[in-house]
C-alpha cells in the first residue's frame, strides 16, 4: 500500500475521532451531510466497480450468496455496535465501563472494509471508506468519553480502530496473492461479503438518517454529490 493511502485511511478516521477534544457544539447536522455523502458515495462504488469485479471471475454464480452472508453478518455485528458505524451516538450511564461489542465489532468492520483495496487499486473506495469512518470514529470517540476515559485512552482505542482498514488490505493482499494460506481461489466470496456489508451500510445511512424517511434539500444534494463524484471517477477510469 502506497504511503498516501495508507496516511489517508489511517488520518480520516484517527482525526475524525479526535475532534471529539476540539467540538464545542452540536455538529450533528453536519456529521449527518457528511454520512450523507459518503453513504450515497459508498453505494455507488459498490454498484458501479466491486459488484461487477466479483461477478467477472468463473465462480459468478455463487456470489450472490456471499452477498447475502455479507448482509446478515452486518445485521448480526449492528446487535453489539449500536449503529455506530453509521455515525449514531448513544448515551451511555454506566461509568467506566469499556464498550468491548461497540469496538470489536467496529474494528472487524473496518477491517472488512479493508479488504476490497488490495485486488483493485480503486482510489475512490479509499476515499469512500475514509470519508464513512470520520462520523464513525467520532462516535467511538463521544462513546469512550461519555463512559469517563481519559483522553490518552481514548486516543490508543481511535488509533486501533483507524488502523483496522490498513490491516485488512494487507491481510487480503496476502489472500489475493497466495502467501497467506493458499486460499486465493476463495478471494471473490471474500469480496462478496465484503460488498454485502457495504450495501447495508450504505443503505441503511441513506434511509435510517431522515425523519419519517424523507430527505430535505441538503441531504438531497449530499446524495447527489455522492454519487456524482463516483460517477466521474469511472468514467475517467474507463477513459484511461
Amino acid at each position: 500500500m502506497e504511503a498516501w493511502k495508507f496516511c489517508v485511511l489511517f488520518f480520516c478516521a484517527f482525526l475524525g475521532g479526535a475532534t471529539i477534544f476540539l467540538v464545542k457544539s452540536d455538529k450533528s447536522k453536519l456529521l449527518k451531510l457528511i454520512l450523507s455523502f459518503s453513504g450515497a458515495y459508498l453505494f455507488a462504488i459498490t454498484v458501479l466497480h466491486l459488484i461487477p469485479d466479483a461477478y467477472s471471475g468463473p465462480d459468478s454464480k455463487e456470489i450472490g450468496i456471499f452477498i447475502l452472508i455479507g448482509f446478515l453478518l452486518q445485521v448480526f455485528l449492528e446487535q453489539f455496535s449500536e449503529g455506530v458505524e453509521h455515525g449514531h451516538i448513544h448515551k451511555h450511564h454506566d461509568g467506566h465501563v469499556f464498550p468491548f461489542g461497540i469496538m470489536i465489532s467496529l474494528c472487524l468492520h473496518a477491517f472488512l472494509e479493508g479488504m476490497p483495496l488490495a485486488k483493485d487499486q480503486h482510489n475512490e473506495l479509499i476515499f469512500g471508506i475514509s470519508l464513512h469512518h470520520i462520523p464513525a470514529a467520532f462516535a467511538l470517540a463521544s462513546i469512550l468519553m461519555q463512559n469517563h476515559f481519559n483522553k490518552g485512552s481514548v486516543v490508543l482505542y481511535l488509533v486501533i480502530f483507524a488502523l483496522m482498514a490498513p490491516f485488512g488490505y494487507y491481510v487480503s493482499l496476502g489472500l489475493s496473492n497466495g502467501s497467506i494460506g493458499g486460499v486465493e481461489a476463495y478471494f471473490n466470496k471474500i469480496m462478496g461479503i465484503v460488498i454485502g456489508i457495504f450495501l447495508h451500510i450504505s443503505t441503511t445511512i441513506l434511509f435510517e438518517s431522515s425523519a419519517d424517511h424523507k430527505i430535505n434539500t441538503r441531504k438531497m444534494i449530499a446524495v447527489l454529490l455522492g454519487i456524482s463524484v463516483a460517477l466521474i471517477g469511472f468514467f475517467l477510469g474507463h477513459n484511461h
